[in-house]
């Protein structure tokens, strides 16, 4: 298949503004997160922003960039204007979506969410992890896969939730949202309307399952840093300052 790496990075973020440009082991953040996905070796890596510095920065450091519009709604929504702009003849069959906001995802975590593409019954694909800590079962921010296990380390998806479930006795799984869409499927999720629960439950993938696609998630070992806050930004600076990696 043809892949498309994209990073959607904006700096209008709300408890970190300008985090994509955050220094960490001099580099920005979004050219830590491009690196990452180029280790990957799945295809092209292009990061989309609204924001001409983060361009800047990312060709800086020999990465590619594409402009997109600054009133998007969601990271999907850029990456589809970014899909058109870079590939309008649809060459590209799978685009991979990496939150700008990883530093030290694994190359290989970033490989397993499009694993589950190879079943063709599979619209997207995404991740999952097995929630060890118990206080992460009942916290509404650790969002919850409710899915139904169709081979060793993969879900079907059925819901997502920020409840505790299922009920009763076995696994949680908490899902990280890093995806693997096909083309079509992209295409077809962004020009759905909201849906219901999706604006009840605050989960954008909602959207997809109650327009009846197929998500399937590949369970990985760990949940890759996500940088919300300057916490976060500290953790993730000892992280990669003290890695060869960069």
């Amino acid at each position: 298949m043809s892949v498309l790496i994209l990073i959607p990075a904006r700096m209008a973020s709300t408890r970190l503004p300008g985090k994509p440009l955050a220094d960490i082991a001099g580099a920005p953040m979004i050219v830590h997160v491009a690196r990452r996905a180029a280790e990957s070796g799945l295809g092209r890596v292009v990061v989309a922003t609204d924001t001409a510095a983060v361009a800047e920065a990312v060709a800086s450091h020999g990465f590619e960039a594409v402009m997109t519009r600054a009133d998007h709604q969601s990271g999907s929504d850029r990456i589809h204007e970014a899909l058109a702009a870079l590939d309008p003849s649809g060459t590209v069959e799978t685009v991979i979506n990496v939150q700008g906001d990883l530093p030290t995802v694994e190359p290989g975590t970033i490989v397993a969410s499009a694993a589950p593409l190879a079943d063709p019954e599979v619209d997207i694909a995404t991740l999952g992890v097995e929630i060890a800590r118990e206080e992460e079962k009942t916290n509404p921010n650790v969002v919850k896969i409710v899915g139904s296990p169709v081979s060793p380390g993969r879900l079907r998806a059925l819901y997502f939730t920020r409840a505790t479930a299922p009920w009763g006795e076995g696994p949680l799984y908490h899902h990280i949202g890093l995806y693997a869409y096909r083309r079509a499927a992209l295409e077809r999720f962004v020009s759905l309307p909201p849906s219901p629960l999706e604006k009840r439950e605050r989960l954008e993938q909602l959207r997809a399952l109650e327009a009846g696609m197929r998500i399937d998630a590949c369970v990985v070992a760990t949940v890759p840093l996500g940088v919300d806050t300057p916490a976060d930004l500290d953790r993730a600076r000892e992280i990669l300052s003290s890695s060869q990696r960069f």
